[in-house]
């Protein structure tokens, strides 16, 4: 990315001159923007949109979960099981991001840090669960509230030397699921702390649920911050170094998955043909992520970025536009995509009623039918990725051209 005029003076401290690529740039706060960096973060949105246009569109959504290998096919457990990767890589991301920021010396960064983890914990509770139930009340804490928390911690853990945080990260990463449930008879209070730390669980007296307990996922975003002095590297060194992360994560998941039992929940057994049996290895856990889940996940992230270092062309443009506008994107899809559904289901028919509330009572377009195949589903998502894409490239373009603070936030 040629970098903008009037950007701030490149930062002596920095290992690598920012424009030793093409491909190296800077962002608004001044700190080194690798189009790799955007371009995965793209591809993740991409296939989060596949992921919740599935959720609103596939006729088998609320029957059972798709990496149920006992009533799922194969296509249709690798259409869930690619979007296993979304969630690790933007948490992992996150914390690079705040790495590379703090390598420039972004002033106010434990302030910015902390207004930004409340403003996307106070979305995840309005316009996010909105968008994707319309209906309140209704609560659904997921990555969103998780990066948000991640943030807030953070804004203290910037003052700590990288390493450390690194270490705390595979810590967690790999110790948290070692951590016994209390006991039933544990006092709900604390039940609900447990949930928003460590489990996921239900919300107490709101339809709603915590999808993604906070702390597992702050251990990703650890490994992210950690990890940021691989991105500060010349390219060559830093693909090297990438690959050679990616390869002892994939490694490792490998030697785990097939000789232990440690790393995941469920244990890995064989089933009677071949590719059951290996979707059956690669079936882990996310909710809340297994040790794992972050190391086949993350390994797999790691081959891309690194891969995505060749991209050029229309591509990577609209993965770019997708890429550094996340929250933008991410927000806007959850309404295009529920929208999309209500507006299909109309024209077919079927009351559109069966979607409203659909999260906390999914029974009523399980009982009107709704829903079609994968095909319908993949020409769904190309269609709200469409309609994403012009606004995406629009709002990239107004946070290149202005510097106007609250853009930062968006």
């Amino acid at each position: 990315m040629a970098c903008c005029a009037g950007r701030p003076a490149p930062d002596p401290r920095m290992p690598t001159p920012i424009d030793a690529t093409p491909a190296e740039g800077r962002t608004r706060a001044g700190s080194l923007r690798l189009d790799a960096i955007d371009a995965l973060r793209g591809l993740v949105i991409v296939l989060m949109v596949l992921d919740h246009v599935r959720d609103f569109f596939h006729v088998d959504a609320f029957r059972f979960d798709p990496t149920d290998l006992d009533k799922s096919t194969p296509a249709l457990f690798l259409t869930r099981w690619i979007t296993h990767l979304c969630a690790p890589t933007f948490v992992f991301l996150a914390g690079v991001s705040i790495h590379l920021q703090r390598a420039a010396a972004r002033p106010g960064l434990s302030r910015y840090l902390a207004t930004r983890g409340l403003w996307l914990i106070a979305l995840e509770l309005t316009v996010i669960s909105f968008g994707f139930n319309f209906a309140m009340p209704f609560v659904m804490l997921q990555v969103i509230w998780a990066i948000g928390v991640g943030m807030l911690t953070m804004a203290v853990l910037v003052h700590v030397p990288a390493r450390v945080v690194l270490a705390l990260g595979l810590a967690i990463v790999a110790l948290h699921g070692l951590v016994p449930a209390p006991p039933a008879d544990t006092a709900a209070s604390a039940r609900f702390a447990w949930s928003l730390l460590m489990r996921p669980g239900g919300v107490p007296g709101v339809p709603g649920f915590i999808a993604y307990p906070a702390l597992p996922w702050f251990g990703i975003l650890c490994l992210g911050y950690g990890s940021g002095e691989l991105f500060l590297r010349a390219p060559a060194a830093r693909r090297k170094a990438l690959l050679m992360v990616a390869a002892i994560a994939l490694a490792s998941f490998v030697v785990l998955r097939a000789v232990t039992t440690f790393g995941d929940p469920s244990s890995w057994t064989p089933r009677p043909d071949v590719v059951g049996s290996l979707l059956a290895f690669i079936d882990v856990s996310k909710y809340p992520p297994s040790l794992l889940y972050a190391l086949v996940t993350l390994g797999v992230a790691m081959l891309l970025l690194v891969a995505l270092d060749h991209l050029r062309g229309p591509l990577l443009r609209v993965l770019l536009a997708f890429g550094r506008t996340p929250l933008f994107t991410y927000l806007l899809h959850i309404y295009v995509a529920h929208g999309l559904a209500m507006l299909v289901a109309w024209a077919m028919g079927t009351p559109p009623s069966v979607l409203v509330n659909l999260l906390v009572d999914p029974s009523r377009a399980v009982a009107a039918g709704w829903g079609y195949g994968l095909g319908v589903t993949y020409l769904a998502t190309f269609v709200v990725l469409a309609l994403l894409a012009p606004l995406a490239f629009w709002f990239a373009d107004v946070k290149r051209r202005h510097r106007d603070a609250w853009l930062g936030y968006l």
